[in-house]
C-alpha cells in the first residue's frame, strides 16, 4: 500500500473523530438556551352587566275637574255680568245692557273657572326606574412575542410570563418550567 494514501487516511479519520468529539463535548457542555421575549401585550376583555337604577321623582298632577263644561263659573260670571249690566241704560237700552252683561260674565266666568281648575294641582313622590349597564375590564390572557434563533414567535398564554427570556426544549418554549430567570 501506498503509505502517504495510508497516512492521508489516518489523519482523515482522525480528524472526523475528532470533530464529532468536540461536536458533542460542546452541545453537551453548552447548557440549556432561552429565546428573549420581546414584547408581552395582555388580551383584555370587556364585559357588561346591566343593573336596575331607581331614583324618586317629584310629580305634579292635576286634579280631577268636578265641573268640566265649567257650568258654575259660567252661570255666576252670567249674573255677575247681568247685575253689572242693569245697571247702565234706561228702557229698553238697559235690557240690551243687562243681556250684554250677563253674556260678557257668562264667559268671562267660564274662563276664570278654566284657569282655577288648571292651577288646581298637587304634588306626588314616584319612583322612576332604568336599567344602566356596568362595564368590566378584566384581562384574560397574554399575547406573547418572543425571538429563538434570529426569528420572531408568537404565543398565547393564561398567566404573564415572569421573566424576559424563556427556556428552550427541542425547538419549544417550556413557559412552565421554573428554570426561568433574567
Amino acid at each position: 500500500m501506498n503509505k502517504p494514501i495510508v497516512i492521508g487516511g489516518v489523519i482523515a479519520a482522525l480528524g472526523i473523530a475528532g470533530g464529532i468529539a468536540v461536536g458533542s463535548y460542546q452541545s453537551s457542555e453548552s447548557g440549556p438556551r432561552y429565546a428573549e421575549i420581546v414584547s408581552v401585550e395582555p388580551i383584555v376583555q370587556t364585559t357588561e352587566t346591566p343593573r336596575e337604577v331607581c331614583k324618586n321623582v317629584t310629580v305634579t298632577h292635576q286634579r280631577p275637574v268636578k265641573d268640566e263644561n265649567r257650568i258654575a263659573g259660567t252661570a255666576i260670571g252670567a249674573i255677575v255680568g247681568g247685575v253689572v249690566g242693569n245697571q247702565f241704560g234706561g228702557g229698553s237700552g238697559k235690557k240690551i245692557m243687562t243681556a250684554a252683561g250677563a253674556v260678557g260674565g257668562g264667559v268671562a266666568g267660564n274662563q276664570v273657572q278654566q284657569q282655577m281648575q288648571q292651577g288646581d294641582t298637587y304634588q306626588t313622590t314616584e319612583q322612576r326606574c332604568s336599567t344602566v349597564n356596568d362595564s368590566k375590564d378584566e384581562t384574560v390572557g397574554y399575547d406573547v412575542r418572543y425571538r429563538y434563533d434570529g426569528e420572531v414567535h408568537e404565543a398565547k398564554l393564561d398567566d404573564k410570563p415572569d421573566s424576559d427570556r424563556v427556556l428552550m426544549r427541542d425547538g419549544a418554549p417550556q413557559w412552565k418550567d421554573d428554570t426561568q430567570s433574567s
